[in-house]
């Protein structure tokens, strides 16, 4: 498959870098763009980051950029090599079944520990999830595929206002969502995309229902049947 991009060029990162109001906030949006860029192949596995290149993308010093390389390697994003220098890192599904099944286990506590009021802010934001999935399963596209997933995501994050728990949560999805866009053939996307567009209306008909337990066992009970798939495609490659 060919890489994707993250729908934001680097002028308009630069942008937004320059008008953060803070260090921290400047820091938060290279974070957060480094890591989308490697999670949407982007950046593909073995690709090499250079602080240097990357400064100078940006119009930014090297401070906040290597503290951003720092975190994303200590969360397996990145691997720091003498002599070589910064990696992308693969996703390897046999070495990452650990983490599915501790993503399922998490996923289920949401709807447990600390669940969010469900008010009109929520049921809003849940209702754009359904509206963005009903245009992807009328236009498949791998792009807005990786996109609507990295996003619903940080939306199921919302119904628990457990800090740890959606800390934990977030590091360990990033380890694990670009496994799909490395291993869905492109003559099976549209019936994947089928699946997770079902799993966002079950979802937010959940919420729509203030039955936050509900919606946290759908969205693990969609995790472990999409990692079986996973590893089928996983043998078929």
């Amino acid at each position: 498959m060919n890489p994707l991009n993250s729908g934001e060029t680097s002028a308009e990162v630069a942008v937004r870098l320059e008008q953060a109001a803070n260090a921290q906030e400047r820091f938060k949006i290279l974070f957060s763009v480094l890591r989308d860029r490697i999670s949407m192949l982007v950046y593909p596995p073995g690709t090499q980051l250079s602080e240097e290149t990357l400064a100078a993308e940006f119009g930014i010093s090297r401070s906040p950029l290597r503290k951003a390389l720092q975190i994303l390697e200590a969360d397996g994003l990145l691997l720091s090599q003498q002599g070589v220098g910064t990696l992308v890192t693969d996703a390897d599904l046999n070495e990452l079944e650990e983490v599915y099944q501790l993503r399922m286990e998490f996923n289920e506590l949401t709807g447990k520990l600390l669940p969010a009021r469900v008010d009109e802010t929520l049921l809003s934001l849940f209702g754009r999830m359904r509206q963005r999935a009903a245009a992807l399963r009328q236009t498949p596209d791998l792009q807005d595929f990786a996109r609507l997933n990295i996003d619903f995501f940080h939306a199921f994050q919302q119904l628990s206002a457990n800090r740890p728990l959606r800390d934990l949560s977030e590091k360990l999805f990033y380890q694990t969502c670009r496994i799909w866009l490395t291993l869905i053939p492109d003559a099976e996307l549209q019936q994947e995309i089928g699946i997770f567009c079902d799993e966002i209306e079950e979802i937010s008909d959940a919420v729509a229902m203030q039955d936050l337990e509900a919606a946290a066992l759908i969205r693990r009970a969609h995790l472990s049947m999409g990692f079986k798939r996973l590893r089928s495609k996983g043998r078929k490659t």
